[in-house]
């Protein structure tokens, strides 16, 4: 069942019988392919670059059963919240703990990289999605709406803006988890990495912030300049996962982050408003089901870049606003540019 004007197809069905449309968008040298269902990046292609430069699924089956978030958009909080628990105007909230009991993580259990999207517009090289997370789903207040857009233009990039809005204050913060891959190799880390940052959060044993701002220098977080992703401290591999300090507020888009793999010759600069950039090099992967062109995806095989305010921000003073109220609009810009050498 295929609209060959718009590019969009049927891809599965939810649990709860819902149709998961996937639509194509082209332009830029890109072509995506962009699902209902969590608002996912399935697919994103580059001109003259043969695999796939994300990790994702040829089924929609295996999405609800494997993803970790491949392409997606979590949220009304991406990121974790320490117990799920903060106070907003005088009022104490919990959120539900999906996160081995303890943290609430990405919005928790049903947030909304895991239900389906309405599809607002579909151009040939754009595609609009929204949904409304309701006022209690999770334990958050107010009936929060959020739209995604996705647009491939100019050469090689990739746009992605996510305006949120709430009709009762509460907390919010969107990002896409796409998880690259430049060469299509079983892991990346023989990628090399630029972020443009001074400091980094240290975590804790559930990975929530300490609250320190630590400087990067001097530590294997030194990204400042173009290093490999694989480090080591003694014969123990980094595990990175960890959120990157860019600002302390939102802020015209600017550079951040240069990644590339000197196997295939594929560039990947992110440009973005956004206070933090969230790296994990993807060492928790071990999906036991083939990816897209059967790729295997265990540790390491693609990193995310997660633009975004900061983790645990809600509850830590001196981090970035996480605050939404009734007439303010969130909203947050991320570009992901392509080249080839």
């Amino acid at each position: 069942m295929t609209d060959s004007t718009l590019q969009r197809d049927v891809f599965g069905k939810t649990a709860d019988g819902e149709t998961v449309h996937r639509v194509r968008i082209q332009g830029g040298g890109l072509t995506a392919h962009v699902i209902t269902w969590g608002a996912v990046i399935q697919d994103l292609r580059l001109e003259n670059h043969g695999p796939s430069l994300t990790l994702g699924f040829d089924t929609f089956e295996n999405y609800p059963l494997y993803s970790p978030y491949f392409g997606a958009t979590p949220g009304r909080c991406a990121n974790r919240i320490a117990d799920g628990r903060f106070t907003l105007e005088g009022k104490d909230y919990q959120l539900d703990l999906n996160e081995k009991g303890t943290t609430h993580l990405h919005g928790g259990k049903d947030n909304i990289a895991l239900r389906n999207w309405t599809i607002v517009e579909h151009a040939s090289d754009r595609v609009v999605l929204k949904i409304v997370d309701p006022d209690g789903r999770g334990g958050y207040p107010g009936n929060c709406t959020i739209q995604a857009t996705y647009w491939v233009h100019g050469s090689g990039e990739l746009s992605v803006t996510y305006e949120t809005t709430s009709d009762q204050p509460t907390v919010a913060n969107v990002c896409q988890h796409a998880y690259f891959n430049l060469d299509g190799r079983d892991d990346a880390l023989d990628h090399d990495i630029m972020i443009a940052a001074d400091h980094y959060l240290p975590t804790d044993e559930r990975q929530i912030p300490t609250g320190e701002i630590a400087p990067v220098a001097g530590t294997p977080f030194d990204f400042r300049e173009m290093a490999p992703m694989k480090r080591f401290v003694g014969s123990e591999q980094v595990l990175y996962d960890h959120n990157f300090c860019l600002s302390r507020t939102h802020v015209a888009k600017r550079a951040v982050v240069l990644a590339r793999s000197i196997n295939s010759g594929v560039s990947l600069e992110v440009r973005t408003t956004e206070p933090g950039v969230q790296l994990y090099a993807g060492f928790k992967l071990d999906v036991p089901v083939p990816g897209i062109d059967g790729k295997k995806m265990g540790p390491f095989a693609g990193f995310c870049l997660e633009t975004q305010i900061w983790p645990d921000a809600i509850n830590q003073p001196g981090f970035p606003n996480a605050a939404l109220h009734p007439g303010e609009v969130l909203r947050q810009e991320t570009d992901y540019i392509f080249s080839k050498n």
